[in-house]
Parts: structure tokens; sequence; C-alpha cells
């Protein structure tokens, strides 16, 4: 009887502070969204856009930019690795002279 009141008690205190975190997370969430939503009308917007079509302007931007950077850097990779081979390639032919 006792661990069950125990149980019950401590099922209580639980649903309680999961309650309130959930609270603060939520009003946290919910002002971080708002603030978001300003900076993104007050600095990003462009002529006669609204916050959501500035956010997806700004979300594909990223993207490509994303892409751009990995199409670079396999460039680079590929130029690197071609290099890496003239020199080995060079290595042994100047033993062979």
């Amino acid at each position: 009887m006792a661990k069950s009141k125990l149980v019950q008690a401590n099922k209580k205190i639980e649903e309680k502070v999961v309650g309130a975190y959930k609270a603060i997370e939520n009003g946290v969430v919910g002002t971080y969204k708002k603030v978001e939503d300003k900076f993104v009308d007050n600095f990003l917007t462009k002529d006669g856009e609204t916050v959501d079509q500035a956010k997806e302007r700004l979300s594909a931007e990223q993207q490509s930019r994303k892409e751009a950077a990995a199409a670079e850097a396999e460039k680079r990779r590929e130029e690197q690795n071609a290099r890496i081979q003239a020199s080995i390639e060079a290595s042994r032919n100047a033993g062979k002279k």
C-alpha cells in the first residue's frame, strides 16, 4: 500500500513537472517564432513579399548555396586527386631514368 501511494505521488509530481516544462517550451518556441517572423518581415522581405514567401525564398537560396558548395568541394577533391596522381607518376618516372 505504501509503495502504491509513493508511486502515485511520484506520478503526480511527474505530471506537474512535465506540464510546466511543456508550458515553458511552448512559450519560448512561440516567442522565438514571433521574433523570427518580425525580423524576416523587417529586414529580409522584398517589395510586396509576405513573410512566408520570404522564408521560402531564403530556404531555396540556402539550399542552392549548399549545393554549389558541395559541387565546388567535389571539383576541388577531383583536382587534388589529379595532382596527387600526377605527382605519383612523376615520382615513378623519375626513378626509371
